[in-house]
């Protein structure tokens, strides 16, 4: 696994994102859609992959998740799936993923995440040392320490 530093991959995200996020409204005009992920947070170090937040009313949550798809996505396996939540991953060749969340949801967290790293330069800096120590781990061991900090964040709030 290899990251790279906020002025390595920073911008183009925010680029992509701003595409997507026009691609989405027009879909789903009334979605809320946020750029969330290491790639929304300033200085954060990352995979360089884009994460997208998309919050929609729990009643229209399936069907957007179809109309999403016509955008070049597909449910992701072995990941978190509820009523609730949903990630899509693109079937291109780029690295962007959309979380489907049903608003009002605990599944904000994301926003929380962001929000709470955002505004803490302390955070970011614990964030990307964790990332870092992580070069060369598996997949699956990244995304445990990844967890048991995001827990630990949330936890404070």
């Amino acid at each position: 696994m290899k990251f790279y530093t906020a002025n390595q991959y920073q911008a183009s995200c925010e680029a992509l994102f701003l595409i997507y996020k026009d691609k989405v409204k027009a879909l789903l005009p009334d979605a809320r859609v946020e750029h969330i992920g290491a790639s929304s947070i300033p200085l954060a170090v990352s995979k360089g992959d884009l994460d997208i937040f998309i919050g929609v009313e729990l009643g229209h949550f399936e069907v957007s998740m179809q109309r999403l798809k016509v955008l070049g996505f597909q449910e992701k396996k072995n990941t978190l799936r509820t009523p609730e939540l949903c990630m899509l991953e693109s079937i291109s060749t780029e690295d962007v993923a959309l979380q489907v969340v049903a608003n009002g949801s605990e599944f904000e967290c994301f926003l929380q995440f962001r929000n709470a790293l955002r505004a803490n330069m302390a955070l970011v800096k614990q964030y990307n040392e964790l990332k870092m120590s992580c070069e060369g781990l598996s997949q699956d061991a990244y995304r445990e320490k990844k967890s048991a900090f995001v827990e630990w964040v949330l936890a404070q709030r």
